[in-house]
């Protein structure tokens, strides 16, 4: 019981059976915890019956409507800590994540002595594929502004595939995470950095989602710009200090 990642869903039926197999398929015994948002779709229902074929690796917690991705990690990070998971990962649920990338996630942390591996779009080998173009604009135009804004040695702030020690998120005080959206993967890293954990960004290869449809909004990229400014103000004023736990 060392490695457990925590996949969000808001309604993946297409994807979450496929998705766990994936990962249950690789030889380094990921568990899965799907953290599901109470999909209409029915995808709850698809996690539980694969929970029956493999008692004691899937495990599904199980909210009412749509609480934001931030909220879900949050849930996640907790669960995870309670159960003694040391190495925590994060990763969406519709194969922009390559799950074979997972073990050199694993690797940064548990061999080359990270406390928080990125899965980077943004660092030497790594890309982005069958993405639109103003998307890609968008992303990379975010990474290189919330760099300028909190000098963050982070080339890829915003990604969403990362492992985490059990240590950084021991340290965090997770009540106190803000965002929940596009500015939560933001406000995790700052943190981390802010509290003198070593980040290490490993190259992957992001693909666009073939099933099912992208949750960005409108709402989500407007947290992403303002709360970047809302995060380095308020870091000004705050003395970051690990925290302590029994």
């Amino acid at each position: 019981m060392e490695k457990l990642v925590i996949i969000p869903t808001y309604n993946e039926k297409d994807n979450i059976r496929n998705i766990i197999d994936a990962v249950l398929s690789l030889k380094e015994n990921f568990h899965i915890l799907i953290v599901d948002d109470g999909s209409p779709d029915g995808t709850g229902n698809i996690v539980k019956e694969l929970q029956q074929q493999h008692p004691g690796e899937v495990f599904l917690e199980e909210r009412s409507g749509k609480q934001g991705l931030g909220t879900a990690y949050i849930h996640g990070f907790k669960w995870a800590l309670a159960r003694g998971y040391q190495f925590i990962f994060e990763m969406d649920a519709d194969f922009s994540h390559n799950p074979k990338d997972l073990p050199r996630l694993y690797q940064a942390c548990a061999v080359d002595g990270a406390d928080v591996a990125v899965g980077s779009r943004y660092v030497k080998g790594g890309k982005t594929e069958n993405w639109p173009w103003d998307r890609a604009v968008l992303s990379y135009g975010a990474s290189i502004y919330v760099g300028m804004i909190t000098w963050m040695p982070v080339k890829d702030p915003t990604a969403g595939f990362v492992c985490y020690r059990n240590s950084v998120l021991q340290a965090i005080n997770l009540d106190q995470i803000q965002f929940v959206g596009y500015a939560f993967q933001i406000e995790m890293k700052f943190t981390a950095w802010k509290l003198g954990f070593r980040i290490k960004e490993v190259p992957i290869t992001f693909k666009d989602r073939k099933e099912g449809y992208s949750k960005m909004s409108k709402g989500i990229v407007k947290e992403g710009i303002l709360g970047v400014l809302k995060i380095q103000w308020q870091s000004l004023f705050r003395n970051y200090k690990r925290r302590v736990t029994n």
